[in-house]
């Protein structure tokens, strides 16, 4: 999909908080997960490869899922130029549940140094974890920082940490 008005309509109805598809009173037929889920990372990968994100989450997968899928986000990363990185421990922050990646695995899709930074704010949970300081303001903080990234709104990022 080279459009990205269509591309960016598409990830607005394809939530971004990893939602699974499913069965729907208005659909016939369920919707397959692969496809879905591809469909998910080639619009996003889109919208990071033209620079509207500059980071974006594939949905939240068993690792069992990502081993059979990874091959496949990987080729439609390449494919919009940009990089994949398989995350098998999404940083917890105030802007999703908590669990919402909890034993699951996330591709990170990104270009140039996104990755760099989101492996420098992982480090700084860790090290405020280690001094029991990731709470208050500072769990706050770090969950902006990574909001920043994802590319939301200030005002989303504010919305989401009340």
């Amino acid at each position: 999909m080279k459009n990205p008005i269509l591309s960016i309509i598409l990830s607005l109805l394809i939530s971004p908080h990893f939602c699974t598809a499913g069965e729907s009173s208005i659909m016939d037929k369920p919707i397959d997960q692969r496809s879905y889920r591809l469909g998910g990372v080639g619009s996003f990968s889109e919208m990071v490869s033209v620079g509207v994100k500059r980071l974006a989450l594939s949905g939240a997968m068993s690792p069992e899922e990502m081993d059979e899928i990874e091959d496949d986000i990987r080729r439609i990363a390449e494919e919009e130029g940009i990089e994949a990185y398989r995350e098998p421990e999404l940083i917890v922050t105030d802007l999703f549940p908590a669990d919402v990646a909890e034993g699951k695995h996330v591709m990170l899709l990104y270009k140039g140094t996104t990755l760099d930074e989101y492996m420098a704010l992982k480090q700084k949970i860790n090290h405020l974890l280690k001094e029991d300081k990731y709470s208050g303001e500072a769990r706050k903080d770090i969950a902006r920082q990574f909001g920043r990234l994802l590319s939301y709104p200030a005002d989303n990022i504010e919305t989401r940490l009340k």
